[in-house]
């Protein structure tokens, strides 16, 4: 699958598949139109990280929500096809194509968008990556149960809590859901199998049984009711059960039309959209601090385990337990002269590992001053990291 280019691609294109593979990216031109008009009045906002926080931030707000969802949802087809791919591998069944579990994925868009916590440091597409796996995996195992199963095996698997919510779910009134949840437990009572590992492939009870459901429930309820009646109550519970159950997911990737959402972002008040570009991006630079510092951590943390075993030692004793130079070495029983040299040693290679990484990463010359800077942040993470200023 070729990846989109262009902020605005990346934001108004949706996946096409064809004979269950990935086929071309389609433009919804409503999309691409919103795009352009954005970017053209924010040219120097270039990153994903930028728009789809803005995007989130005014479906936060109610504002154009449905141009914000469908926008968001174009953003995220990368991240759902990929998902996609990798969990339907991990699969040994072929019932579902990769095009059933992205749409059964991206069919919970509501569910990343109503989640989604911008502050707590995760991307979009990192955490919206961990809930189309989920919903794949739960959906699949959840088919594959209702698959294999008969009506009264289903009947018998399934809890009262699941059962009324499919009944709600079929619009039967209060007190059709209180009928059929007592002819359900009758049923179950009574209807018990005698072989174990039969329950999801159970076979329609004899009539003498339903004779015995009918009885159990009569004495139960003021309505009285016959066992066939009984037989289409439980076999329409049953066909409930598996729609909620094993929903059809509605492709999100289909231009939905005659939306005017369009209109309505051109028509945000000037103050608020400029102040909640500005917001985005005081916090997309907050983002950029915390992923740095991570990432200071993660290089630091990883040098310090490169040191050989007794400089760790000289190390832990002079940050963690705060000795000076004097007492580390009469602990150790060495010199005080080795204890300075390993220390001074120690600190050179987590230096030379942050410059590094700053060179590399942050593409930075390394000069005589941001080595005297990076010193200073070295040398307060490592108090900070061990817990204890050194005496």
């Amino acid at each position: 699958m070729h990846p989109r280019q262009s902020i605005i691609e990346i934001f108004s294109t949706f996946v096409q598949f064809v004979a269950d593979r990935f086929s071309h990216w389609a433009t919804e031109s409503r999309l691409r139109s919103s795009m352009q008009s954005c970017v053209k009045r924010t040219p120097q906002e270039t990153s994903e990280y930028f728009w789809s926080l803005y995007w989130y931030k005014l479906w936060q707000l109610g504002e154009s929500q449905m141009l914000a969802k469908q926008h968001l949802t174009a953003y995220l087809q990368e991240s759902c096809y990929w998902v996609s791919q990798k969990t339907v591998n991990s699969f040994a069944s072929n019932q579902y194509q990769l095009s059933d579990c992205f749409q059964i994925a991206i069919a919970h868009i509501d569910r990343v968008l109503k989640g989604f916590n911008s502050n707590q440091g995760f991307s979009l597409k990192n955490y919206a990556s961990s809930i189309f796996a989920s919903a794949i995996r739960e959906t699949l195992r959840q088919r594959h149960e209702v698959d294999i199963s008969s009506d009264w095996g289903l009947l018998r698997k399934i809890s009262q809590k699941r059962l009324q919510e499919a009944l709600q779910n079929a619009g039967l009134s209060k007190d059709e859901i209180h009928a059929y949840i007592l002819a359900w437990n009758c049923f179950k009572t009574l209807y018990v199998p005698t072989t174990p590992g039969t329950s999801r492939k159970l076979s329609r009870p004899d009539d003498q049984m339903w004779e015995a459901i009918a009885k159990a429930y009569n004495s139960q309820s003021s309505q009285r009711i016959n066992p066939q009646i009984l037989e289409k109550w439980l076999l329409t519970a049953a066909k409930a059960t598996r729609k909620y159950l094993y929903p059809t997911p509605e492709s999100l990737n289909i231009s939905q039309g005659g939306d005017d959402s369009v209109e309505l972002l051109d028509n945000l008040p000037g103050n608020q959209q400029a102040s909640l570009i500005e917001e985005i991006i005081a916090q997309e630079e907050q983002q950029t601090r915390i992923s740095q510092q991570t990432e200071i951590n993660q290089v630091l943390v990883a040098a310090i385990a490169q040191l050989e075993p007794e400089v760790q030692q000289i190390v832990q004793l002079y940050y963690a337990q705060g000795l000076n130079q004097d007492k580390i070495a009469k602990h150790l029983e060495t010199k005080q002269y080795t204890v300075s040299r390993r220390l001074t040693k120690a600190r050179e290679n987590l230096l030379k590992s942050l410059a590094n990484w700053s060179r590399d990463t942050l593409h930075i010359s390394v000069t005589s001053d941001l080595l005297k800077n990076m010193s200073t942040v070295m040398e307060e993470w490592l108090q900070s990291y061990y817990g204890v200023s050194p005496q």
